[in-house]
């Protein structure tokens, strides 16, 4: 299984994946053109690392602004977690945000009513 890195654009966050610290990491704003495209290796990474290793796997998300199509991907990434949780296996979510983006801050809060495992959000006072 091999780490995953794509660089952030104007409208794409960057994302992290590593193999080694079980952490995937997803920073900035999420409104590719075809956020399917986008984000499937990202699914498929997570599903993976799921599939293949026994150790816990935790999200760092600092997204700022998320298209309706990313909420969808987003979704299917938190509802791979959901299902491994219920199996036994130890995720987490730390959502940071900005205090002064309320819209960011109720984005998250909706994901969270959905989850039964860890799901932290955060404010970032950087």
């Amino acid at each position: 299984m091999n780490a995953l890195y794509i660089e952030g654009t104007s409208s794409t966050p960057t994302i992290s994946c590593d193999v080694e610290t079980g952490t995937l990491s997803m920073a900035g704003d999420s409104y590719p053109e075809n956020s399917f495209e986008f984000f499937n290796d990202v699914i498929e990474w997570v599903s993976d690392f799921l599939d293949q290793l026994d150790k816990p796997l935790n999200l760092e998300l600092k997204l700022i602004y998320m298209n309706t199509s990313s909420v969808k991907a987003m979704m299917d990434i938190f509802d791979l977690l959901e299902a491994a949780h219920l199996k036994g296996r130890a995720v987490s979510v730390n959502w940071y945000y900005d205090p002064r983006n309320e819209r960011v801050i109720e984005l998250a809060e909706e994901f969270k009513e959905d989850c039964t495992f860890s799901f932290m959000i955060i404010p970032d006072e950087k």
